[in-house]
């Protein structure tokens, strides 16, 4: 054993320092908080069946879509990943049983099975009619991409239309077709590019293109012919005439309504077998 290890003041030294370290580690031990292993457990609010609402689709922000019903009443619903939409004939002719959010768009009518979540709407499922989808996703893609590339003035035209129902009407022509039928006649196709080039010349114009039938056939089949006209129209419009997307309002059928002369003649149906092409202007703009 070496000298060192035998001086009583080294000893007393090491003696001294264990102990302190270990009163330390004590006092540490004992002062260490226990964990805290507590938790607060969020449950889901319990979902029970909602109502069954049919309406038009009037606004959507984020998650959320508003339904406005024939009596005027809106209600929001919330759409999440469970939400199941579909087209009762497909979407373009194709079998998808779900289509994406993205075909929620604005002005087309829809049936919609609710759960009542937490003091709110959720939709289980959306139905919507294919031909409503068609004819709202042609007008909303247009509208998208004409506002993209459209001048500073023209976007400023735009909001002062969105919140204006009162128009002027400027002319319309109309276009008539065969009975049954929605095949443009080359004349038809004619004066639809005519009315589009007297709507370019005025400023600030738009197009309201409504289609009719006369009172042959049954009240279903005339309102979808009503509109499949209308949507042909609108159609070589945009196509084959050139006008812009963005520059039309929604397209509309009317079937048997609104004859220009009466049904009980050859004569007179053939006039009600149209669609008429209106060229408006706002009367808050008219003149500018």
């Amino acid at each position: 054993m070496s000298a060192i290890s035998k001086s009583p003041k080294y000893l007393l030294m090491l003696a001294l320092l264990g102990g302190a370290s270990s009163g330390s580690l004590s006092a540490q031990t004992q002062e260490q908080p226990a964990a805290d292993v507590s938790a607060t457990a969020y449950l889901a609010p319990e979902k029970s069946e909602g109502p069954e609402i049919k309406g038009i689709i009037s606004a959507r922000s984020g998650d959320k879509m508003q339904v406005t019903a024939a009596d005027g009443s809106k209600s929001v619903i919330t759409i999440n990943d469970a939400t199941r939409i579909s087209a009762s004939k497909g979407f373009f002719g194709l079998n998808r049983s779900k289509l994406p959010a993205t075909s929620l768009l604005n002005g087309v009518p829809v049936t919609v099975k609710t759960l009542q979540s937490g003091g709110e709407l959720v939709a289980s499922r959306i139905n919507l009619q294919n031909k409503d989808l068609r004819t709202a996703s042609m007008i909303h893609n247009g509208t998208a991409q004409g506002f993209e590339e459209q001048t500073a003035a023209t976007a400023a035209l735009r909001g002062r239309m969105g919140e204006i129902d009162q128009y002027n009407v400027k002319s319309t022509t109309n276009v008539n077709f065969d009975t049954g039928k929605a095949v443009l006649s080359e004349q038809a196709k004619n004066d639809l590019c005519a009315a589009a080039t007297a709507a370019e010349g005025m400023s600030n114009a738009l197009l309201l293109v409504v289609g009719y039938t006369d009172s042959t056939g049954g009240d279903e089949f005339n309102q979808e012919l009503s509109e499949k006209r209308a949507g042909r129209v609108v159609n070589y419009l945009q196509q084959a005439c050139g006008w812009k997307p963005y520059r039309m309002l929604t397209p509309t059928g009317m079937s048997e309504a609104d004859p220009v002369a009466s049904n009980d003649t050859v004569e007179g149906k053939a006039q009600n077998r149209r669609v008429a092409v209106n060229i408006l202007v706002s009367k808050a703009v008219d003149g500018l």
